[in-house]
C-alpha cells in the first residue's frame, strides 16, 4: 500500500514537473525569432511577413493643448506664480513661504496681513497683495529701472519686468546691489534660484500698467 501511494505521488510530481517545463519552452519557441507563425482564416493563410506597417501622414494640431500667455502684466504674474508654486493658492513650502506667489510673513506684515491661514484661503487677497508688492518694488527701484534698462549684465538684457521679478525673488535691496555692482552680488534663494536667472527668465513683459506707489494699501 505504501509503495503504491509512493508510486502515485511520484507520477503526480512528474506530471507537474513536465507541465512546468513544457509550457515555458513552448512559449519561448513561439516567441523566438526563428519561428514565424502562420495563421489560418477564411481568407487563407497569412504570416507576419505579409504585414505592412504605415504611419499616418495626417497632421494633428497640438496648439489646442497649449496655454498662451501675452507678454503683459497678466502673463507676467501667471508665469511667476507657476514658477513659485505651480500656481497653487494653498501652497506652503518648507521655509514658510505661502500662497500662489510664495510670500514671507514679513512681506505680508508690510501690507497689514497678519493671518496666514486667512490669506491662504483668500485668492482675491493674494492677488491684491501681489499687485501692491509689485507697485512698491517699482517705486523703490524706479531710478535703477531708468538707469539700467536696456543694458546687459552677465549676458542678460536688463528689462523692467526682469528687475521686478528679481525683486520678488530676493527683495529690492538685493536687486539694487546686483545692478549697481554689475552683477557681482548675484543673490540666490534657498532653492538656488539666482537674481540673474529671474532677470533673464522674466524679461520683456510690458508692465506699464503697473504704477509706482510708495506706500500701497489694501
Amino acid at each position: 500500500m505504501f509503495a503504491q501511494n509512493f508510486f502515485n505521488c511520484n507520477m503526480i510530481i512528474l506530471k507537474e514537473y513536465r507541465l512546468k517545463i513544457i509550457i515555458p519552452l513552448s512559449l519561448l519557441f513561439l516567441n523566438s525569432s526563428f519561428f514565424n507563425p502562420v495563421f489560418k482564416s477564411s481568407y487563407g493563410n497569412f504570416s507576419s511577413d505579409n504585414l505592412v506597417y504605415s504611419v499616418s501622414s495626417k497632421k494633428h494640431d497640438l496648439s489646442a493643448n497649449i496655454i498662451y500667455l501675452k507678454r503683459d502684466f497678466n502673463g507676467f504674474k501667471e508665469l511667476l506664480a507657476f514658477k513659485e508654486s505651480r500656481g497653487r493658492y494653498l501652497c506652503v513650502n518648507k521655509f514658510g513661504f505661502i500662497g500662489k506667489y510664495q510670500f514671507s510673513l514679513g512681506t505680508l506684515n508690510m501690507f497689514k496681513v497678519r493671518n496666514g491661514k486667512k490669506f491662504l484661503n483668500d485668492p482675491e487677497l493674494q492677488e491684491k497683495v501681489f499687485l501692491l508688492n509689485v507697485q512698491r518694488n517699482k517705486w523703490i527701484l524706479r531710478k535703477d529701472i531708468k538707469w539700467f534698462k536696456g543694458s546687459t549684465i552677465n549676458g542678460s538684457l536688463i528689462t523692467e519686468s526682469g528687475i521686478l521679478a528679481a525683486a520678488h525673488l530676493s527683495g529690492p535691496g538685493n536687486v539694487k546691489k546686483y545692478l549697481r555692482g554689475n552683477g557681482k552680488d548675484n543673490f540666490k534663494d534657498a532653492f538656488g534660484t539666482s537674481i540673474s536667472f529671474y532677470m533673464d527668465y522674466f524679461k520683456n513683459y510690458d508692465l506699464s500698467f503697473v504704477k509706482e506707489v510708495r506706500n500701497p494699501r489694501i
